[in-house]
C-alpha cells in the first residue's frame, strides 16, 4: 500500500522539492552577494528546513535527537552513516549552530539550483574523486577554515551510500586529513536510521509513511589516540544505535 500511494504522492513531493530549490537560488545569490556569509548561511539553513519538511507530503516523518551537550565555538567532525540524499537537510538544519560543512563531489557544483550555489560558496570541500591530490588539498583547506572560523564538518566515512541500511566499514582518510589541519576538532557520531527506505524503490515511486531518525551519539576526544581507533569507536557506536 505504501508503494502504491507513492505513485500518486511522489510527483507532488518532488515538484515541491524542486520548486523550493528554484525559489532559494536567487535568495541565496542576494544574501551572499550583498550581505555576506552570515546572511547566506541563514538562507541555506531555511532552505534545508523546507527541504526536509517536503518529505512530510509523502507521509514520512523526520525525528532528530540530540541529547549531547556539544560545545559551540569548537570545531566538530560529525561522522554519520550514509543512506541517501535526504540525510543532508536534517543535518544542516538541526546542526546549524555548529556551522557544519560538507565534503561533496565536484560534479554537484554545477547545474543544480540552490545546491550547486551553496556548494560553491558555502565553505565546504568539493572534491574530484578521480584526482587524489586535488581531493586531499581541498579537504586540507576545509580543515584550515574549520580551525580559523570554528566551523564543523559532516563526513560520511563509508564513502558511498548504503541502499539497504547496512553499514560499510568506515574509512579514515578524510577525517585524518582534517585533523592534521584542525587537531582540536571533536569527533561526534550521528546514526541515521531508515532514510534509505524512502528511496528503496528508486526516485519513483518514493516510499510513503516511513518514520526516519537521526541521533547524535556520544562525542569522542581524538587527541592522543590513533585515528583508526577513534573512527572504529564512532562506527561501533552507530552500529549499536541502529541495532537498538
Amino acid at each position: 500500500m505504501k508503494k502504491f500511494l507513492g505513485y500518486f504522492l511522489t510527483p507532488v513531493a518532488t515538484g515541491v522539492f524542486l520548486l523550493i530549490l528554484v525559489i532559494f537560488q536567487p535568495i541565496q545569490w542576494v544574501c551572499f552577494r550583498f550581505f555576506g556569509y552570515s546572511a547566506h548561511k541563514k538562507s541555506v539553513d531555511i532552505l534545508n528546513l523546507f527541504l526536509l519538511r517536503s518529505v512530510y507530503l509523502l507521509g514520512n516523518t523526520v525525528t532528530f535527537i540530540n541529547n549531547q551537550n556539544l560545545p559551540v565555538g569548537r570545531p566538530i567532525i560529525f561522522l554519520a552513516n550514509h543512506q541517501g540524499l535526504l540525510d543532508i537537510p536534517p543535518m544542516i538544519w538541526y546542526l546549524r549552530k555548529y556551522h557544519a560543512k560538507f565534503i561533496s563531489k565536484i560534479e554537484l557544483t554545477k547545474n543544480i539550483p540552490s545546491i550547486s550555489y551553496n556548494l560553491r560558496h558555502g565553505g565546504g570541500a568539493n572534491i574530484d574523486r578521480k584526482d587524489q591530490r586535488q581531493s586531499i588539498t581541498e579537504i586540507m583547506k576545509l580543515g584550515v577554515r574549520m580551525k580559523e572560523n570554528k566551523w564543523s564538518a559532516v563526513i560520511f566515512p563509508e564513502g558511498t551510500r548504503s541502499t539497504d541500511g547496512t553499514i560499510k566499514t568506515f574509512q579514515v582518510g578524510g577525517i585524518a586529513t582534517i585533523l592534521k589541519k584542525c587537531p582540536e576538532a571533536l569527533l561526534v557520531p550521528v546514526a541515521i536510521k531508515d532514510s534509505w527506505k524512502m528511496i528503496r524503490y528508486g526516485q519513483y515511486p518514493l516510499n510513503t509513511f516511513t518514520p526516519m531518525k537521526w541521533e547524535v551519539l556520544t562525542p569522542i576526544e581524538p587527541a592522543g589516540r590513533p585515528i583508526e581507533e577513534v573512527v572504529l569507536e564512532a562506527e561501533n557506536q552507530i552500529r549499536t544505535a541502529l541495532a537498538s
